[in-house]
C-alpha cells in the first residue's frame, strides 16, 4: 500500500493550506481543509495510508508560504503524476507551464495540445486538478476573458485573489538563481 504524507502550512492569506507528497513528488494540495477531510479524500482518491509528517511535507510547505505571501513565482517541487489520467496529466503539464501573472484560455490549451475542440474536455481536467497552486489552473481563464470554475478555496473569489496576488507581487530574491525555470 502506498504512503502520503501529510503536513500544512498553518495560517496564510489564502487560509490553511494542505499538502500531500509521496516518495514520487507532490500528490495534493487542498485549501482550506482540515486534517480530517483531506485525510479521508486522500484515502478514497488513493487507496493509500496517510501520516501526518511535517519533516517530509516541509519544503512543499515552505515552497507554499512564500507563494501565498506573494514571495515566490515559482515551484521547484517534483509531481506525482500516479494519479492522474494521460489526458489530464498533458494539460496540467500544460498548465504548470503558464507564466506566473499570466493567464491562458482553454482554447489556447486545446489548440496546444492539437485539438482545439477540446476546450471543455480542458476545463474538465482543470476542475480536478488535484494540486493548485503548483499546478497554476487559476490562470485559465475563458475567452472572453471571464474568470470560470475554480475548485479551491472560495472558487472563482480565490481565482480572482491569486490573479490580483500574481498582478501585484514584486520579483523577490526567490525569483533570482536557482528557483528559476
Amino acid at each position: 500500500m502506498k504512503t502520503l504524507y501529510i503536513g500544512h502550512t498553518g495560517e496564510t492569506p489564502l487560509g490553511e493550506i494542505w499538502v500531500a507528497v509521496s516518495e514520487s513528488g507532490l500528490v495534493a494540495v487542498d485549501f482550506p481543509s482540515t486534517r480530517e477531510a483531506f485525510t479521508i479524500a486522500l484515502k478514497q482518491r488513493h487507496a493509500a495510508e496517510v501520516v501526518f509528517d511535517l519533516q517530509r511535507t516541509a519544503e512543499a510547505v515552505r515552497q507554499l508560504r512564500e507563494y501565498a505571501a506573494g514571495e515566490r513565482r515559482t515551484f521547484t517541487l517534483p509531481v506525482d503524476w500516479s494519479g492522474m489520467g494521460t489526458f489530464q496529466q498533458k494539460v496540467l503539464e500544460l498548465t504548470r507551464q503558464i507564466p506566473y501573472g499570466e493567464t491562458r484560455t482553454y482554447q489556447h490549451l486545446a489548440a496546444q495540445l492539437g485539438n482545439p475542440r477540446a476546450a471543455r474536455a480542458i476545463a474538465r481536467a482543470q476542475a480536478t486538478n488535484p494540486i493548485p497552486l503548483v499546478i497554476p489552473c487559476h490562470r485559465v481563464i475563458g475567452s472572453d476573458g471571464a474568470l470560470r470554475g475554480y475548485g479551491a478555496g472560495k472558487g472563482i473569489a480565490t481565482k480572482q485573489q491569486l490573479l490580483d496576488l500574481e498582478a501585484h507581487s514584486k520579483p523577490t530574491a526567490l525569483d533570482a538563481g536557482k528557483n528559476t525555470p
